[in-house]
C-alpha cells in the first residue's frame, strides 16, 4: 500500500519479511513494533478520507444530591475502549448513538449497559463538538435526576470502579468529553465555541 510505505519510511524498510517486525493498526493509528527494540512508533495515524466523518455520542450527568456519578476508564488503553483515548480518566455514562434511536433511548442503552442503572427520565442540556487527533465527534450531553438502581460495575474491561463526586470536588483526571459536559452545566452553557 503507497500510503504505508511513506508512513514507515524511515522506520522500517517496506520490502522488510522479518518475522520479529509487527504492525499492530489500532483506530486507523499505526503502532510499529519490533521484539528487539520494543516500540519504535507509537503515533503514526492515516485516516482515509471516507473515514473522515463525525459520529454521534453523548454522556449522561447523573445527579443526586448535588454529586454526579463518575466511572474510572481502564488504564489500559486498548481496554478503555474509547477512539477519544481518555485511559485512566474518570468519565460519565455514555457511548455512541446507534442508528434509529433517539438520545433518550440511546443514554438509557449505554447507562442500564454499563451502570445498571435504569434512567426514568433524561433531557438534553448541551452540545459539544469534540475534536482529538484521529477522531471527531458531537457529544450530546443529557441530565438524569430520576433513575432508579445503583451504580455498579458491568463492564469491567472498559471501567473499573464507579464513584459519586461533589460538583465541586471532582477528580482528576477526567475524560476530556465528559469534563466539557460539566463545564457546560456549571456555566448553564448549551453549547460553548473554542
Amino acid at each position: 500500500m503507497q500510503w504505508e510505505k511513506q508512513t514507515l519510511k524511515g522506520f522500517l524498510k517496506p520490502e522488510s519479511k522479518s518475522k520479529k517486525d509487527v504492525i499492530i493498526y489500532i483506530n486507523s493509528g499505526l503502532v510499529l513494533k519490533n521484539k528487539t527494540t520494543k516500540l519504535i512508533l507509537a503515533r503514526c495515524f492515516f485516516i482515509p478520507e471516507e473515514k473522515k466523518r463525525p459520529g454521534v455520542g453523548f454522556g449522561v450527568m447523573l445527579l443526586k444530591e448535588g454529586k454526579v456519578l463518575l466511572g474510572k476508564r481502564h488504564e489500559d488503553p486498548e481496554k478503555a475502549d474509547s477512539e477519544m483515548q481518555g485511559q485512566g480518566s474518570w468519565t460519565m455514562p455514555g457511548g455512541k448513538l446507534h442508528f434509529g434511536e433517539s438520545f433518550e433511548q440511546g443514554a438509557a442503552r449505554e447507562t442500564l449497559e454499563e451502570t445498571g442503572i435504569r434512567l426514568k427520565k433524561a433531557r438534553v442540556f448541551c452540545v459539544n463538538n469534540d475534536i482529538v487527533e484521529t477522531a471527531h465527534f458531537v457529544t450530546i450531553g443529557l441530565l438524569c435526576e430520576d433513575f432508579e438502581g445503583e451504580a455498579q460495575v458491568k463492564e469491567p474491561e472498559e471501567i473499573t470502579e464507579w464513584k459519586w463526586f461533589s460538583l465541586q470536588e471532582l477528580p482528576k483526571p477526567l475524560y476530556f468529553p465528559s469534563a466539557e459536559l460539566l463545564d457546560n452545566y456549571l456555566k448553564k452553557e448549551f453549547y460553548i465555541k473554542k
